[in-house]
C-alpha cells in the first residue's frame, strides 16, 4: 500500500518541481528585461518609464546585479540543479531570482543578503558535483561558485557593484572556461597545456582579489589573464575543428570563436582601464556582451532542451541575432567609445540582438514541436 501511494505521489512531485523551475526562470527573464532596460538607460538611451520611473532607476543603479547574478546566476543554478537531481538545490536559483526582484523594488541590502545565500548553496551544489566526480572541470565549477561568493559578500557589504565586479565575472568566465573543459577533455595536447590554463585562471582569481585593495595593480593582471584565456581557448578549444563542420556544430563554434576575439579585447580594454585609459565601456561590454552573450548563444540550443525541457529546430535563422550581436558591438566599442550619440545607438542594438535571439529561439521551440507534433513533444519530456 505504501509502495502504491509512493508511485502516486512521484507524479505530483514531478510537476512541483517542473513548476517551481518554471517560477525561478520566469524571475530570471525579469532580470534580463529589466537589467537590459537600465542598461539603456546607463547608455544614454531615453526610455518610456511605463508603470513609474521607480523601477527603472532602480533597474540602471542594478544593472549589473540583475545581468549577472539575477539573470546568468539564475540560469546557471537551473542547469546545475538539473544536473545534480537533488530538489533542494533548486533553492539556490530561487534566491537569485528573489535577489533580482528586491534589486528592482528598492531593497539593496536585502537583494544582496538574498544573493549571499544564494551564492552559498550554489557552492554546495556543486561540491556535490565535485564529490560525484572528481574531474579538473568540476573543480573549476567550484571555483567559479566560490568566486560569485566573494562577489556576492562584496555586494553585501556595502561595496556596491564596482567591487563585486571582477569577482561577478570571474564567476562567469571560470564556469564558461569548465564547460569547455569538459567538452574537449577526450582532445589530445601537449603536456603543460592544462597547466598552463589552472595557472591563467588562478592569475584571475588573484587579479580579482587584489583589486580591492589595489586596483591598478590588481585591474592589471585581471585583464591580463582574460587575454591570456583568450588565447588559450583559441589555441585549443574544440571549436577550431568544429567552425568546419555544419548545422548547429558550425554555429556553435561561430559563436565560441567569436567570444574569444571579444574576450581578447575585454582584457586589453580592462588592462588599459586600470591604467587610466577611458575604455571601461568597451571592457565591461566586451566580456559581459561581445563573450558572455556569444556562449549563450551558442550554449542555448543545447542547455535549453536539458533546463527549460524545450526541443529547439535548429535552422540558419540562429546566424541573425548572432551577426546583429557582433555588428553593434563593433559600433557601440568601435565608432562609439567616444561618442555618446553612437554608443546609444549600439547600445539599443544589443538589446535589439538579444530580443531578436529570444524570438528565434520561440521560433525554434514552435517549428520543433509543429515538425514532431506535441505528442512526440510529451514524450521527450516524460
Amino acid at each position: 500500500m505504501d509502495h502504491r501511494a509512493h508511485e502516486r505521489e512521484r507524479p505530483a512531485l514531478h510537476g512541483m518541481v517542473i513548476a517551481a523551475r518554471a517560477l525561478v526562470l520566469a524571475t530570471a527573464l525579469l532580470s534580463l528585461a529589466a537589467g537590459i532596460a537600465g542598461g539603456l538607460l546607463r547608455a544614454g538611451v531615453m526610455l518610456p518609464a511605463g508603470g513609474g520611473a521607480d523601477w527603472l532607476a532602480q533597474a540602471a543603479l542594478a544593472h549589473a546585479a540583475l545581468m549577472i547574478c539575477g539573470f546568468m546566476g539564475t540560469v546557471i543554478g537551473v542547469e546545475r540543479a538539473v544536473a545534480v537531481r537533488l530538489r533542494w538545490a533548486l533553492l539556490a536559483p530561487l534566491g537569485s531570482g528573489l535577489a533580482g526582484l528586491a534589486l528592482l523594488a528598492g531593497r539593496p541590502a536585502a537583494g544582496g543578503w538574498l544573493l549571499v545565500g544564494a551564492s552559498m548553496l550554489f557552492v554546495a551544489v556543486n561540491i556535490q558535483l565535485l564529490l560525484r566526480q572528481r574531474a579538473a572541470h568540476t573543480a573549476l565549477l567550484l571555483g567559479g561558485a566560490l568566486a560569485w561568493l566573494a562577489g556576492n559578500l562584496a555586494f553585501a557589504g556595502g561595496g556596491a557593484s564596482l567591487a563585486a565586479l571582477p569577482w561577478w565575472f570571474a564567476f562567469l568566465v571560470l564556469t564558461v572556461a569548465a564547460e569547455r573543459l569538459e567538452m574537449t577533455r577526450l582532445m589530445r595536447r601537449r603536456p603543460g597545456v592544462q597547466l598552463a590554463l589552472e595557472l591563467v585562471l588562478a592569475a584571475l582569481a588573484a587579479g580579482a582579489a587584489l583589486s580591492a585593495f589595489a586596483p591598478r595593480a590588481g585591474g592589471v593582471l585581471y585583464g591580463a589573464a582574460l587575454f591570456a584565456l583568450a588565447a588559450w581557448l583559441a589555441a585549443f578549444d574544440i571549436a577550431r575543428r568544429t567552425v568546419r563542420a555544419g548545422g548547429l556544430a558550425r554555429y556553435m563554434a561561430l559563436c565560441l570563436l567569436g567570444g574569444y576575439a571579444w574576450l581578447a579585447v575585454a582584457g586589453a580594454a580592462w588592462a588599459a582601464t586600470a591604467l587610466g585609459l577611458p575604455l571601461r565601456d568597451v571592457a565591461l561590454h566586451a566580456l559581459g556582451l561581445g563573450f558572455i552573450v556569444s556562449m549563450m548563444m551558442g550554449h542555448a540550443p543545447v542547455i535549453l532542451p536539458a533546463v527549460a525541457r524545450v526541443k529547439l529546430q535548429f535552422g540558419n535563422a540562429f546566424y541573425v541575432p548572432l551577426a546583429a550581436l557582433h555588428l553593434s558591438l563593433l559600433l557601440r566599442l568601435g565608432a562609439g567609445w567616444n561618442d555618446m550619440a553612437l554608443r546609444a545607438i549600439g547600445a539599443s542594438l544589443n538589446a535589439v540582438a538579444i530580443a531578436l535571439f529570444a524570438a528565434t529561439v520561440a521560433g525554434a521551440a514552435l517549428a520543433w514541436r509543429h515538425r514532431h507534433g506535441p505528442g512526440r513533444a510529451r514524450e521527450n519530456r516524460s
